[in-house]
């Protein structure tokens, strides 16, 4: 049986077009916050902000690039990648050769000399006219800052560093010795002009420590993505206390089992790789804010300031206050 409507016919005609102009205002007031919330995120993690995007959007994984240094046989760029599980994987080969910083995210590489897992501080090893792999099957995105450099070039580099002009791994772990020149790398990114000398820098080390460093056990390519998941788990929440039984029962693992595979995939032992996620995130803080040292040693994960300042000391050469007055 059809209702009667009470109201006037005009009436009801005026109120549906005040609620359609109340909706689409709202609507507009809605995307209007949530571009200016990405945008905001863009500033502090790019990564974040393109995987919201794309969620917004439910598009597809993209790759995006961002020219930051270039001279004469090399270039610098930020890459922020948003591909996950359900993108297809592609088989690439670059005219260059190079490595890349991954900054956050995670992604497996696989090439000519292995499968590997690459997460927060590790590098991936590039070689001109080789051919590589990269997928996201065990989590989505990646950003990385790549080092590119012409063959004649990159031969000099290593010429100079009494290396082999070839990569013989396709990564290296977040080790001592990369961790000034990371630094100094990721500080490069907003000065420009500071960016060629670390590029030299980083590329001649991570050739010559490729050659002196020897293969090691291999983790089952079965326990990447339970690494994967620890991975990132402590690269989100690097400033709290971990324990190895509630990491080993994240990876589905007995502790003894988990210690031996986290350590055979990321070429660190779990206390050394968040010591260094650590560390990294204090030295970004010292040379981008004035924040108080102490703050900074809290905030970042460690309890005392003493501790803070022997490790940070150990592994990038200077103080704290050196290190800031230096930057």
């Amino acid at each position: 049986m059809r209702r009667v409507s009470s109201e006037p016919e005009v009436a009801v005609k005026a109120r549906s077009k005040v609620r359609s102009r109340v909706e689409r205002t709202a609507d507009r007031d809605y995307i209007a916050a949530m571009n200016a919330r990405l945008d905001s995120t863009a500033l502090t993690d790019p990564l974040a902000a393109a995987l919201d995007r794309k969620s917004v959007a439910d598009a597809p994984g993209a790759f995006h690039d961002t020219a930051l240094a270039a001279g004469d046989g090399w270039s610098v760029y930020d890459i922020v990648c948003t591909c996950g599980p359900r993108d297809p994987i592609a088989e690439e080969q670059t005219s260059t050769s190079g490595l890349a910083l991954v900054l956050s995210g995670s992604f497996v590489a696989r090439d000519r000399h292995g499968t590997s897992l690459l997460a927060p501080g590790s590098l991936f090893l590039v070689q001109a006219g080789r051919c590589f792999a990269c997928s996201h099957q065990h989590g989505e995105g990646d950003r990385c800052l790549s080092f590119k450099f012409e063959p004649d070039v990159f031969e000099r580099i290593a010429h100079d560093a009494g290396a082999r002009a070839e990569f013989e791994h396709n990564s290296l772990p977040p080790l001592r010795e990369l961790s000034r020149l990371t630094a100094r790398a990721r500080l490069a990114m907003t000065r420009p002009d500071q960016m060629e000398e670390a590029a030299f820098e980083m590329v001649g080390a991570a050739i010559q420590l490729g050659g002196r460093l020897r293969p090691g056990r291999r983790a089952p390519l079965h326990h990447h993505g339970r690494m994967t998941e620890v991975l990132r788990y402590m690269a989100e929440h690097a400033a709290a206390p971990h324990k190895i039984a509630g990491l080993a029962r994240m990876a589905h693992l007995s502790p003894y089992h988990f210690l031996r595979s986290f350590k055979a995939t990321t070429g660190v032992t779990p206390h050394q790789w968040l010591l260094r996620a650590r560390l990294r995130n204090a030295a970004e803080r010292l040379s981008g804010t004035n924040a108080p040292v102490t703050d900074i040693a809290l905030d970042v994960g460690f309890e005392d300031l003493s501790n803070f300042t022997r490790s940070f000391r150990a592994e990038f050469g200077a103080s704290p206050r050196q290190f800031r007055l230096a930057a």
